[in-house]
């Protein structure tokens, strides 16, 4: 049986930035199904009980700097970690993910250039225009999917997804959900890899 997994996820995190080439590889090494799943990240922190990054703790931001530099070089992926376009409101291009998807469309290349236009490449993706480039080189029709994505049938999508990763436990992002277990931070995703490999039994609270 081909396993699933959900990928829980926002477009302006850096860490799903950092996770996301290297969940490609195990999703594709287990030949495993992915469910892309944009959330407002805001809904799942009130749970958790994060707070955005301005208003942590000085070490804490300190911290967080030191390990998207340490990822970065870990992964071997270029980083910015103050970038130009930083805080950004990823509605819009999280909507046109969740767009793709509703259409049956990969998104997953399309989603690795505009995690990597905020981190890496100093672009805005709450531009429309940004997010209209990186769409006709993917091949879709741009101006199809961004009239989809300010739909309001889009957004309940986002939303719902948003109470499933709570649900599910969901910590922050990126979260990937596995048989109900949930494997929450870019450096799980080599416990996924095992766990996709083993077939183990979920691990539960």
């Amino acid at each position: 049986m081909t396993a699933t997994v959900d990928y829980y996820f926002t477009s302006a995190s850096p860490f799903t930035y950092l996770g996301h080439q290297a969940l490609r590889t195990v999703l594709s090494k287990h030949g495993a199904d992915v469910r892309v799943k944009p959330i407002n990240l805001m809904g799942v922190w009130e749970i958790s009980g994060a707070v955005p990054p301005p208003r942590r703790p000085p070490v804490r931001q300190r911290q967080r700097l030191v390990e998207i530099q340490r990822i970065a070089d870990f992964r071997g992926l270029p980083i910015n970690k103050t970038p130009k376009h930083w805080p950004v409101d990823p509605e819009l291009s999280d909507r046109v993910i969740a767009a793709l998807a509703a259409e049956g469309h990969d998104p997953l290349s399309y989603m690795e250039r505009v995690f990597a236009a905020v981190w890496a490449n100093e672009e805005n993706i709450a531009d429309p225009d940004t997010l209209t480039r990186y769409l006709e080189l993917e091949k879709f029709d741009a101006a199809s999917i961004l009239e989809k994505a300010q739909s309001e049938a889009i957004a309940e999508i986002r939303a719902q997804n948003t109470r499933d990763a709570v649900e599910a436990d969901a910590v922050g992002v990126p979260t990937f959900v596995l048989n109900g277990e949930a494997f929450f931070g870019q450096d799980r995703v080599e416990y996924l890899d095992h766990a996709l490999a083993t077939g183990r039994q979920p691990i539960t609270p």
